[in-house]
């Protein structure tokens, strides 16, 4: 549940960050990405305890303004080097569509229970790959329509239409989970364009200024340990996508990929042991099916061509 800094060079998107690794520990890469795991459960329990009183915009742009402090010493060697004519469009689309993710990201976060958030978010790779056919012209094989047809049986047992009312909620977390698949195929492209560092640095930058006018509308005062929490949410991010890198870099997506879905144990706990949330089986029953099916296409897609396969890790 959320996204920024030096060490997030996943988020970009790039493709030597989502290669499966040729060398390293299979061991170090899934401690890494456990480790990944827990930094942005960390992020969701802070976004969780804020709740309602910060808006959700104003919470996502203190959120992305200690990013970019944070990327302050790598902006200046940016700046020097330039950005190629035909990534600028691209920066500023990715921007938008990131702040419109990362509002109702914040928005659902405050008002869903944290593992329901956290199992809707596991459609992202399976949009990614319908937008991935759309956009890039990649074949719909059988085996990916399949997956799409399987998680999305998981997601209507996650979101029981008709035998709930769904609240607003779900649908921010819908949209959210829809904008986040969005950037990472604006950062699949920018890849080609641009260096990691310089696609991670101006999604920070870009984030923020698009981010200001909608925290400046709804503004409110916060106190300073409202402040201080939302700046850890930015030193976990930073954490949790310096430990994605490492995790890629020692093992392949075969090993790591299977670990994002501990996330879901993480939060359940979370959610019931700090929030008094109760464990709804729904929920693991129609995570579980998308998990499943995430990890056996990633399986044979990181054997067949290396780097196909996409982290499930939000970008908040």
């Amino acid at each position: 549940m959320t996204a920024t800094d030096p060490a997030a060079s996943a988020r970009a998107g790039a493709a030597p960050a989502l290669r499966a690794a040729t060398s390293g520990s299979p061991l170090r890469g899934a401690l890494w990405m456990l480790a990944t795991g827990l930094c942005f459960v960390g992020v969701t329990a802070i976004v969780r305890y804020i709740g309602t009183d910060v808006p959700a915009p104003q919470a996502a742009f203190l959120r992305f303004a200690f990013g970019v402090l944070f990327l302050a010493p790598a902006l200046a060697g940016i700046w020097r080097k330039g950005i190629a004519p035909k990534a600028r469009a691209l920066f500023g689309w990715r921007g938008a569509v990131h702040v419109a993710a990362v509002i109702f990201w914040f928005f659902a976060m405050a008002r869903l229970p944290v593992a329901e958030v956290t199992a809707i978010g596991y459609l992202n790779p399976v949009i990614m790959t319908v937008g991935a056919v759309v956009i890039f012209g990649e074949a719909f094989t059988r085996r990916r329509m399949a997956l799409v047809l399987v998680a999305l049986v998981g997601a209507m047992i996650i979101l029981r239409p008709g035998l709930r009312e769904l609240s607003e909620g779900h649908a921010a977390q819908l949209v959210a989970t829809v904008c986040f698949a969005g950037s990472y195929l604006l950062a699949k492209r920018l890849s080609q364009l641009a260096e990691a560092t310089t696609v991670v640095a101006m999604l920070s930058i870009t984030a923020t200024v698009g981010l200001l006018p909608f925290a400046l509308w709804t503004w409110v005062p916060i106190s300073l340990a409202e402040t201080g929490l939302l700046a850890v949410t930015a030193v976990l991010g930073t954490a949790a996508h310096y430990c994605m890198t490492r995790a890629f870099a020692e093992a392949p997506l075969t090993v790591t990929q299977p670990v994002t879905f501990l996330q879901l144990v993480w939060a359940s706990l979370l959610g019931a042991l700090v929030f008094g949330e109760a464990v709804d089986p729904y929920v693991l029953a129609g995570a579980a099916l998308i998990i499943a099916a995430i990890t056996l296409n990633t399986w044979i897609e990181t054997r067949a061509v290396r780097g196909t396969a996409v982290p499930l890790q939000p970008e908040v």
